[in-house]
């Protein structure tokens, strides 16, 4: 059961949150910065309609990895048709950290084991494929992952899984910001 909090009182933790993250580079930092404005604006920051009310809102990112093997568990998303982190979106009043262990149940049937307990990565990405032209403002958590665990997906939102070595990552059929991501990652081990 995940817990929902009043919307100012939300978007102020949300805020602090992101405030925690340290900027990889200097887009990162400018996500960061743009997001805060946005937060602090008043503006809806949760999806309420699908796909894309309002045309910007929360997603919650959530990365397996193994941390033996060095590689990252991802998802061939039907609806984005790239390969991605599972995640989710923020539900209205809802604490993105709580979005991870209700969408990893649901998207993986397991339960999340945190690596870091707070998001390491922002990022503002535009959507592709089916749903394209609105824009997620993700927070990436990571997840302690095993790469010889089966893991259950959900066959409705993704073609298969797949865990990736740093090197074998198709970033080409991945979200823009995945190189990114890798490379912030790899410091952080």
């Amino acid at each position: 059961m995940t817990e929902t909090i009043p919307d100012i009182s939300i978007a102020n933790t949300i805020a602090e949150v992101i405030k925690g993250i340290k900027a990889f580079d200097d887009l990162e930092q400018q996500h960061i910065q743009e997001t805060l404005i946005w937060i602090r604006s008043g503006t809806p920051i949760f999806r309420t309609k699908k796909p894309d009310i309002p045309n910007k809102h929360l997603v919650s990112y959530f990365v397996l990895f193994d941390e033996k093997t060095k590689k990252i568990l991802l998802v061939d998303h039907k609806k984005a048709e790239l390969w991605l982190p599972p995640g989710g979106h923020v539900e209205v009043g809802e604490h993105p950290r709580n979005t991870v262990i209700r969408e990893c149940i649901e998207e993986l049937q397991c339960k999340a084991e945190f690596w870091s307990e707070k998001p390491i990565f922002l990022t503002a990405t535009v959507t592709v494929g089916l749903t394209a032209g609105h824009t997620d403002v993700s927070l990436w958590y990571v997840l302690k992952g095993n790469c010889n665990q089966l893991y259950q997906f959900d066959s409705d939102e993704f073609n298969t899984i797949q865990w990736f070595g740093f090197e074998a990552i198709p970033f080409e059929k991945s979200d823009r910001h995945m190189r990114r991501f890798v490379n912030k990652l790899s410091t952080l081990e």
